[in-house]
């Protein structure tokens, strides 16, 4: 696969893997190197991983910190920042980030802020990190459970793509990824959308082109706006309900805590329904967007209870300028519109829809 170029940084795939790492440990000499992994990937991932890195003469320390959402906390940033110091890590010390969405955000925050930034390598191990968290920049924390209000943009320096390693994800971390993709087609390329719901054989093959598409669609966006101004908004489709769902979920004792994907998944399915009534996608698209995704995706019960906490925690959402929330949604599938403003009764009706 041709190695893709993105701002300012650099994805590998597969093969290129680490023969590209070592060559630019090589060029670039770094002082020390630190791998972040958390409790999952340093038993399933790190052995193969430090087997294929040539580190020279340069020190290698593992830091690992617990797996899970509930762990992406400014508290576990501290604690990496410190262990960073104890082991006397400098401006040109490396971090590589072997691990899911959450090892890539927080361990991409930690390095874009330690003495002001040291270089970062990222090599996702999940397939939602593959295909969406650990390309673009964006870093960072949640906030209590709130998603991702700490942080900053910068991108590392490569994202390294070894497909091998989602052979060690359970099921549900695969459909968590695979709800990212299904929005790359719904706000991109139809084709591609169309491509991802009538898959019936998934080989390993087909898997790495439709990732590899992915991160195509991802960087096009990203490179022409990455700071977020204008296109790069579109990524949000399906995130404005689904991280309230999501915040809602993993902050409440008595629920069952999602996936982000799972979350997203019931986000697009509202957003799409808001679509409909708003800015004219066809009730045949919508229903094609409904099979589409229950296809895969299990209905959660979300009461009338639930859905007034989860619009109360709209008000944090990255899109909200002067205390109106800001919508993407969708004229037809491929064809998204940002900045898009909707009533609390046509979320409500948004909701009904879909416990129906």
């Amino acid at each position: 696969m041709t190695s893709i170029t993105t701002k300012n940084a650099i994805v590998h795939f597969n093969d290129k893997v680490y023969s590209e790492l070592n060559a630019y440990i090589k060029a670039s000499n770094p002082s020390k190197i630190f791998v972040l992994v958390d409790t999952n990937t340093h038993d399933y991932c790190l052995p193969h991983f430090l087997s294929r890195l040539e580190s020279g003469d340069i020190v290698v320390e593992v830091m690992e910190m617990p797996e899970g959402e509930d762990h992406k906390t400014i508290d576990i940033c501290t604690g990496v920042w410190e262990a960073l110091s104890e082991y006397h890590a400098d401006r040109k010390s490396l971090l590589i980030n072997l691990g899911g969405g959450v090892v890539t955000d927080l361990g991409g925050f930690v390095a874009s802020t330690y003495m002001r930034g040291i270089d970062y390598i990222n090599v996702p191990t999940s397939l939602l990190a593959m295909v969406d968290a650990s390309v673009g920049g964006k870093t960072g924390v949640d906030l209590g459970v709130l998603k991702n209000q700490i942080g900053v943009i910068s991108e590392g320096s490569m994202v390294l793509i070894d497909t091998s390693y989602l052979e060690t994800l359970p099921p549900n971390q695969m459909v968590s990824g695979y709800a990212e993709m299904l929005k790359h087609g719904l706000i991109y390329d139809k084709t591609y959308w169309e491509r991802l719901v009538d898959l019936e054989n998934l080989s390993s093959t087909v898997l790495d082109g439709l990732i590899y598409d992915s991160v195509v669609i991802k960087n096009k966006v990203v490179s022409e706006d990455i700071t977020e101004q204008g296109l790069r908004k579109i990524l949000n489709f399906g995130h404005t309900l689904g991280h309230a769902i999501e915040s809602y979920f993993l902050g409440n004792a008595d629920k069952t805590p999602l996936l982000h994907g799972e979350a997203i998944a019931i986000g697009m399915l509202l957003e799409a329904y808001l679509s409909v009534k708003l800015t004219g996608l066809t009730m045949t698209e919508f229903e094609a967007i409904k099979s589409g995704i229950l296809k895969t995706f299990s209905k959660v019960e979300i009461s009338e209870n639930d859905q007034k906490v989860i619009m109360n925690l709209l008000v944090h959402d990255k899109k909200t300028s002067h205390g109106t929330v800001k919508f993407v949604l969708l004229e037809a599938i491929g064809q998204p519109k940002i900045n898009c403003e909707v009533s609390n009764e046509l979320i409500l009706e948004a909701f009904k829809d879909y416990n129906s």
